[in-house]
């Protein structure tokens, strides 16, 4: 027996490299019988406008301004931020003994919303990869508007896109996105969000902490030795093409969760030719079309941009490889969700599926169509 038919059967851990941490992996879990929650399969019937949508275009928000009449994507400053820009900065009092237990400090930053487009009723998932391009070159502005002024990189703030000057010189971006009702989502138009902080958050800074100490050990990229090492096995990818690939990482905590690592050693956004906004259009839309297809659902996910920080030590920069992480809830069907509970709350993430069953699963479906497409041609037939 090969590592792959052995590992398809007993129970073992993955190593992580990017967090450096461990997930233990039960594929023979998969025989269990399901008698807890079942989520409701998400709605696709949703109209192109809706007038009470806070998110459509021409309609009042809930803060009272109105949305422009755009039609392509529409960016503005969320109207509940998590971070603000203006309040007054906060260092905590040096402490000692038991007291140095308990730190806090001051955050400041900036919330945008980024409507992807004016249709209410379009995901990623509907919409052609050439649709996909002018959201990518909104989270392309936005980060190059928010890099510090000496950064080659650095863009002036596109008013046109509703990109605003930052009030101040912040140190990270996190661009992402939830889709659907079982990720939190609030409003089903399609969008994503983009907070800039004076800090890096924690799972960007564990990431570039293992690439620094991988490239200090190797001499060599973290992602971009795994994507190489990846695109030679072909055991997890899911999708590629010149530029990106789609793939199961080998420790992948969630079900059907994947990243897209950029072939090219490019460290943020800007740094993307013309032709690899194309590419990372395209890789998008096949693994959306296919994560619709696999259920036949608007399958939920969380989506985030890992990139270098706006603002840092040179060494944290060079050693960040553009990717994005894709974590998506469902186990079994639209019904059957997976939960971190229990075990993995309290000691190490678990998952039953391989990663190499799931890549397999998701290689096989359609990424050019999706399943509402033929529910459409059969009611019009």
């Amino acid at each position: 027996m090969n590592d792959r038919e052995i590992l398809d059967d007993i129970s073992h851990r993955r190593y992580n490299p990017l967090r450096g941490s461990w997930i233990l992996v039960s594929p023979h879990r998969t025989k269990r019988p399901w008698q807890g929650q079942k989520e409701t399969p998400s709605e696709s019937s949703l109209p192109a406008f809706d007038s009470s949508c806070y998110l459509c275009p021409g309609n009042p928000r809930a803060a009272g301004d109105t949305n422009p009449a755009y039609s392509e994507t529409f960016t503005f400053v969320n109207d509940y931020s998590a971070v603000k820009e203006d309040q007054p900065d906060y260092v905590q009092p040096e402490s000692e003994g038991k007291l140095a237990l308990l730190q806090a400090t001051g955050v400041r930053g900036k919330c945008y919303v980024i409507c992807f487009n004016p249709s209410h009723n379009l995901t990623l998932a509907d919409i052609p990869a050439g649709m996909i391009v002018p959201i990518i070159k909104t989270w392309t502005a936005l980060y190059a508007s928010h890099l510090p002024k000496s950064s080659p990189h650095y863009r002036v703030p596109a008013a046109e896109l509703g990109i605003t000057v930052p009030r101040d010189q912040y140190t990270y971006m996190q661009i992402f996105e939830n889709k659907g009702a079982a990720m939190g989502c609030s409003n089903p138009h399609p969008h994503g969000q983009v907070w800039t902080t004076t800090c890096v958050p924690e799972e960007p800074s564990l990431e570039i902490q293992n690439m620094k100490e991988y490239k200090r050990k190797h001499g060599t990229g973290l992602l971009k030795d795994y994507v190489d090492l990846e695109i030679a096995k072909m055991e997890r990818v899911v999708a590629l093409n010149d530029h990106f690939a789609v793939l199961c990482p080998w420790w992948a905590v969630w079900p059907f969760e994947t990243m897209i690592i950029c072939r090219r050693e490019v460290r943020s956004l800007p740094e993307l030719t013309e032709e690899e906004q194309v590419g990372l259009a395209g890789v998008i839309s096949i693994i959306t079309k296919k994560y619709d297809n696999l259920f036949e659902t608007n399958f939920p996910y969380s989506m985030g941009v890992h990139q270098a920080p706006l603002d840092s030590d040179p060494e944290d920069r060079e050693v960040c490889h553009l990717h994005l992480h894709f974590v998506p809830p469902l186990l079994r069907s639209a019904a059957v969700r997976k939960f971190l509970v229990g075990y993995e709350l309290m000691a190490e993430p678990q998952r039953d599926i391989t990663p190499e069953q799931a890549a397999e699963r998701l290689r096989n479906l359609r990424g050019d169509a999706v399943y509402r497409g033929k529910l459409t041609q059969s009611t019009e037939s």
